[in-house]
Order: structure tokens, then C-alpha cells, then sequence
């Protein structure tokens, strides 16, 4: 095959997407980031989930560190606790999970709608999972190393 002659082939596709709005490109993009996690060639479906989980909360979370505004920190403090608990989940039962047909997936669109602002995921999984079992160990008022302390107490 001459290289120059595929060199051509692709300048001229590049060309043709110059004419196409960028909607399409972006649809497009996604589309085959998505097939990409479906059918998790070599396992890429686990590290193209992560990072579709990582990517823009953590854009969020660096812009939110310049902001004086706490309520766009307790939104996204609240997606990495969520996002947390999930790894922790997954981590115990991954040799089920991974049986599971497209679970990266369907764990890319949960991710999704954990992280995106208009959905508010990680809020509702927090107040309707996580502080449910949660409450009853951490006390809000209590000093950050008051469960340390406890600890500390009952093993001397």
C-alpha cells in the first residue's frame, strides 16, 4: 500500500468534516467513544468508563477550587463520595459484574448521570443510599479525628 496515496485518503475525509457542523463531529465522537466502551476491545470498556466518570468532574472540581461559591463544592464533593462508594462496590463484586452484558456500558451512562449538573445523580444516590448508612457513623458537628480517637479508644 503507498503511503502517500493513504496520506491523500485522509486529508481529503479531514477536508470533508471541515464542511460539517460541529454538532455532527461532537455526535460522532461520542457515538464511537461509546461503541469503544460496548464492545471493550482489550478492556478498554473499564478504562474508557472510569475516565468518562473522571474527566469533567474533575474539570469541574479544579474550576470550583478558584470559585468562592461553597455550593458548586458540595455538589461535587458529593459525586466523589458517590464515585467512591461505587469503586468500592465494583471492586467487591467485580467477578459478578463483569457477567453483567455492556455493564461498562451502562456503568459509562450511570457515570453519566451521577456527574452531569441538569440530573443531579450523585445527590439523589447519596441522600437515598449513602446517608442512610452513613449517618450513624459520622457525626457533622465532630472534630475531622473524632472517629480516629474512638478507634484509638477501643483497641488500647
Amino acid at each position: 500500500m503507498d503511503f502517500n496515496k493513504v496520506q491523500a485518503q485522509v486529508q481529503n475525509a479531514f477536508s470533508t468534516i471541515d464542511s460539517l457542523p460541529r454538532s455532527y463531529i461532537v455526535l460522532g465522537g461520542v457515538g464511537f467513544y461509546l461503541l469503544l466502551v460496548f464492545l471493550n476491545f482489550g478492556g478498554i470498556g473499564q478504562l474508557l468508563s472510569n475516565f468518562a466518570g473522571f474527566a469533567y468532574p474533575g474539570y469541574l472540581s479544579l474550576k470550583a477550587l478558584k470559585t468562592s461559591s461553597s455550593k458548586d463544592d458540595t455538589r461535587l464533593l458529593t459525586y466523589w463520595v458517590v464515585f467512591a462508594a461505587l469503586n468500592v462496590v465494583e471492586f467487591w463484586s467485580k467477578a459478578i459484574l463483569y457477567w453483567v452484558p455492556s455493564y461498562f456500558l451502562i456503568k459509562t451512562f450511570f457515570l453519566l448521570y451521577l456527574s452531569l449538573p441538569q440530573y443531579n445523580g450523585a445527590e439523589v444516590i447519596y441522600h437515598r443510599v449513602i446517608a442512610p448508612l452513613t449517618d450513624r457513623y459520622v457525626d457533622a458537628g465532630a472534630p475531622a479525628n473524632d472517629l480516629l480517637n474512638k478507634v484509638q479508644e477501643k483497641t488500647q
